[in-house]
């Protein structure tokens, strides 16, 4: 499994379950000129990105904390700004930028996925120049070049004309201004890649209130689905539930990937772009294991709903299924049969879960 995708579901993993490290603030950190401003009170230090993670600990309005890098989280609105941005003050410590001043301008580097240690972006060609591009393809207009070892300062990545390069084979290209990409295929990351946001994507979701709360929020975009495409909005909802576990599944908070989408090579006409992840799955002649795998990225998640909804009507595997779109239960087992999941209890979990909390109903 890629280091940096191991650590990062690692991570959510174990601040769900309250298991905390502590530690010194990082080797590499550096006084940064940080100042809390939350006017009359305290600062949450959270265990992960957002608001849901366990605290642990405050700082007073003024304090200086250490900031060793940043990472992408939860999109707070705080006393200083609205920020998906979150530093990192120690092992497992995180704030939001959301409330942090600066005495000057400050250098924030990435938190490397693998080590949290912060990360530097180097152009690696081997001796040559990097040429920067207008957009995420070499036939853009070159808007200039990066010397061989020369420090990059990357805001996020986009999805382009795939790259054989002196790092990696690869589509992924890095904004590093406005109008301005460089191929990743030619940077290499000092203490390891960080978890980088797509450009334009939505902040990291943060489930809450529980299943009615989910299933409240999602069913409008289940039901324009089923207007559009005739999918039932009761089994896309159940397909939702079963495929985040309400949303709490890395995939589904950090990418915004509500029913597992795959690339098979492609993004395809809703995704931003693609990223591994690890993943379960079963054979068909028996047994279940862990693999790796490349899922969708989306901006947001309406846009995770209408792939689901035009895969499941316009794919010619699935037409017995929609002969059946009037009876959601058959429909379940339609698209199981089809080949829609490996687990083979998967149409069954589907009805248990539409029936157990009686969404039938969205259905129109």
């Amino acid at each position: 499994m890629n280091p940096k995708m191991q650590l990062r579901l690692a991570t959510v993993v174990a601040a769900a379950a309250g298991l905390l490290l502590s530690g010194p603030a990082p080797v590499h950190a550096e006084p940064s000129g940080a100042l809390v401003s939350v006017p009359g009170g305290t600062l949450n230090v959270r265990s992960g990105p957002a608001t849901d993670q366990p605290i642990v600990g405050t700082l007073s309005d003024g304090a200086s904390p250490t900031v060793a890098c940043k990472v992408r989280g939860e999109r707070i609105s705080g006393a200083v700004r609205a920020s998906s941005t979150w530093l990192r003050i120690g092992a497992d410590r995180w704030i939001s930028h959301a409330y942090i001043d600066w005495t000057s301008k400050p250098h924030l580097r990435w938190c490397s996925a693998a080590t949290q240690k912060p990360t530097t972006s180097e152009v690696t060609t081997g001796g040559g120049t990097l040429n920067i591009r207008s957009v995420a393809d070499s036939g853009g207009d070159r808007l200039g070049t990066y010397d061989n070892g020369e420090e990059l300062l990357v805001r996020c990545q986009v999805w382009g004309q795939e790259v054989d390069g002196k790092v990696e084979r690869t589509h992924t290209w890095y904004r590093v201004g406005d109008g301005r990409h460089v191929s990743a295929a030619y940077v290499d990351w000092t203490a390891g890649e960080p978890w980088l946001p797509w450009c334009g994507q939505d902040a990291p979701t943060v489930p809450r209130g529980g299943s009615g709360a989910f299933i409240e929020q999602h069913a409008p975009a289940a039901q324009s689905g089923q207007r559009s495409t005739g999918v039932p909005a009761s089994v896309t909802l159940a397909q939702a539930i079963l495929e985040t576990g309400w949303g709490k599944s890395a995939l589904a908070r950090e990418d915004h990937n509500i029913f597992g989408m795959k690339c098979f090579g492609s993004p395809g006409g809703h995704a931003i772009g693609c990223r591994d992840y690890a993943t379960f799955e079963c054979s068909p002649t028996g047994g279940c294991f862990d693999i790796d795998a490349t899922f969708r990225v989306y901006d947001n998640v309406r846009d995770s709903y209408r792939d689901h909804g035009e895969l499941l009507s316009e794919w010619s595997r699935y037409a017995t299924a929609m002969n059946h779109r009037h009876d959601p239960d058959r429909f379940a087992r339609e698209i199981h049969r089809a080949g829609y999941a490996t687990d083979p209890h998967y149409s069954e979990k589907l009805i248990g879960i539409m029936q157990k909390y009686e969404l039938y109903e969205y259905d129109q």
